[in-house]
Order: C-alpha cells, then sequence, then structure tokens
C-alpha cells in the first residue's frame, strides 16, 4: 500500500472535472444507488476499505495547496 505523496496526474484530473451534468442525471435517473455515501461497501466491500486506507495514509497536489492557503 502506497503511503506519502501521490503523483498527479493531470489527464485524469480533467477528465473528472469535465465529466458532464447530463451523463451524472442520466446514470441517477437509471440507478437511484447512483453516487449515494456508503454504496462502496455493498458492491465491492473489499475495494471500499482498501481505497478508504489509501485515501488516509496519501496526500497529493491539491491537499498541499488547500493547507497552504487556508
Amino acid at each position: 500500500m502506497k503511503v506519502g505523496f501521490r503523483k498527479p496526474s493531470f489527464k485524469k484530473s480533467l477528465k473528472a472535472r469535465t465529466t458532464g451534468k447530463i451523463k451524472r442525471k442520466i446514470k441517477k435517473a437509471v440507478n437511484p444507488f447512483y453516487g449515494k455515501k456508503g454504496m462502496g461497501y455493498i458492491k465491492n466491500p473489499k475495494r471500499a476499505v482498501k481505497n478508504k486506507i489509501y485515501r488516509k495514509t496519501t496526500f497529493g497536489l491539491s491537499d498541499i495547496i488547500k493547507k497552504f492557503f487556508k
């Protein structure tokens, strides 16, 4: 498991920021559980636990910037 600084991926960051409102609305209409808190534990508990540990043990560039300007 990785600990420490995450290498930024500008390609993934751009993709996450440009996913449209319409796409999310369509997913929400098809799947009523889409975007609800805690659904990861129901869908894939092993991955949800790993992701929670990863998010707590690593930090990214945006985390540093937020602390610096806070």
